[in-house]
Parts: C-alpha cells; sequence; structure tokens
C-alpha cells in the first residue's frame, strides 16, 4: 500500500510518517529505486516504535537516537563518556580492582565475611 492509506491505518499524518522514515525508524526499502510500499512488516514497525515512544514517553527524534547508540559503537562510547563524567554511569568494575580492595581490608584488620567463626568442626 501506498503511504497515504499506510498512514491512515497508523493513525497518522503521511508527513510523520515520512519524518519516520527520514529519522531511520522504518525498515529500508526493499528494492533499490522504487518507490516504498507498505506491507504488514512496515505496518507492524511503525506501531511497535510508536508504542515504544508512548510508553517510555519519548519523541520519535529520541528513539532514532537510542538506536544510532545502539548500532555505531563510536557515538556509543561518546554518551558512555558523558554518562561517567555527569555521574549518570558507574565505572565497571575490574576484577583487579577487586582483588585490590580485599587485599585493602586484609592490611586493614578487616576480616571477610564469612570467615568470623573460624574453621567449623564436622560431626
Amino acid at each position: 500500500m501506498r503511504i497515504t492509506e499506510a498512514a491512515r491505518k497508523l493513525g497518522m499524518s503521511p508527513r510523520m510518517l515520512r519524518y519516520r522514515e527520514a529519522l531511520g525508524l522504518l525498515p529500508p526499502v526493499r528494492e533499490q529505486g522504487s518507490h516504498r510500499r507498505f506491507g504488514p512488516e512496515e505496518l507492524s514497525a511503525v506501531a511497535q516504535g510508536v508504542e515504544l515512544e508512548k510508553r517510555f514517553d519519548i519523541s520519535p527524534a529520541e528513539l532514532a537516537f537510542a538506536l544510532r547508540v545502539m548500532s555505531e559503537p563510536t557515538v556509543a562510547q561518546a554518551v558512555r563518556d558523558l554518562g561517567l563524567r555527569i555521574g549518570r554511569l558507574q565505572a565497571p568494575r575490574r576484577a583487579l580492582d577487586f582483588e585490590k580492595e580485599k587485599a585493602l581490608r586484609l592490611l586493614q584488620g578487616g576480616v571477610p565475611r564469612g570467615v568470623q567463626d573460624g574453621p567449623r568442626s564436622r560431626p
């Protein structure tokens, strides 16, 4: 079906549907150089995006950016760096950091959990 009919079925204007396409929120056109035709898969994809926008109270542009973050490693890294800098994300703890903290606790006289009672005798 053409864009006008697809937009009507989705409850939006053709302009809004074209906007979503420009943002990359529609599956790619199957045949190069042809006009987009909307079938059940395309309608379902648009409906899923609209549902996400409503559920998370976000705009189509915000959803498109989230997809970009998930699909482009350099964008993901830049967003992760910002998240760390502003305190929205925590740096992942490495195993070496855990072992270092454990060693410092032992040097300071801290007793590891589960060792307080000493060895248990067997019945």
